[in-house]
């Protein structure tokens, strides 16, 4: 599942120099709890200004929203979310930053996503990502040998799909998977030199 299969597409922009008790209104009347705040010009970059940010810069010290701009509260430049990235990246992203939520930009400002959105729309319970990748993993290995026993284990083929394959046991890794004590491409590796010894050996026999 992507970003953009469960983002709110119902978001509202403010100016910097609007007022918080413009922004307070805003999100008010939208029922929002963030809102994303729009670039002075084509080379500048996005903000954001979050029900948090008004409560703790504003409300929490007595400030009058009046005479406070939303430029003095807002977080810019702000992170944004690729449309087409994995839900569970985006949940890792905010994880690891610590936010809740972000605007899904691709070249224009096409919704927001939140972790409330996550929760709520994700399909992390029926399909969890480390199934997937382990389903996955299973398929790229078996390829993996396929390709090289048609084109050689030494074939720029064979060793892009092993890349893969160890591009997904190092995900898998990530989200919890038992770590083995050879990759599955060490194992093949052993195998081929198994197999190439055992025909040496039969050759100085004969």
């Amino acid at each position: 599942m992507r970003a953009k299969q469960i983002m709110t597409q119902d978001v509202a922009t403010i100016r910097g120099s609007a007022s918080v008790a413009e922004a307070v209104q805003l999100m008010r009347l939208k029922g929002l709890r963030a809102l994303i705040v729009e670039p002075r010009n084509d080379g500048d970059t996005y903000g954001i200004v979050t029900e948090t940010d008004i409560t703790y810069k504003v409300v929490a010290y007595g400030k009058d929203p009046q005479r406070v701009h939303v430029y003095d509260v807002m977080t810019k430049p702000c992170i944004i979310v690729n449309p087409d990235l994995d839900v569970e990246y985006v949940a890792r992203l905010f994880a690891n930053t610590g936010i809740r939520r972000a605007p899904v930009i691709q070249g224009e400002l096409l919704g927001i996503i939140s972790v409330t959105d996550i929760l709520t729309k994700g399909n992390f319970v029926d399909k969890p990502k480390l199934l997937f990748l382990q389903k996955e993993l299973h398929k790229a290995v078996s390829d993996a040998r396929s390709i090289s026993a048609n084109y050689g284990a030494d074939s720029k083929r064979a060793i892009e799909a092993w890349d893969l394959v160890d591009e997904l046991e190092a995900e898998a890794g990530y989200y919890g998977a038992p770590k083995p004590e050879k990759t599955a491409r060490q194992i093949f590796a052993d195998q081929i030199e198994s197999a190439s010894v055992k025909n040496s050996q039969v050759k100085q026999t004969v």
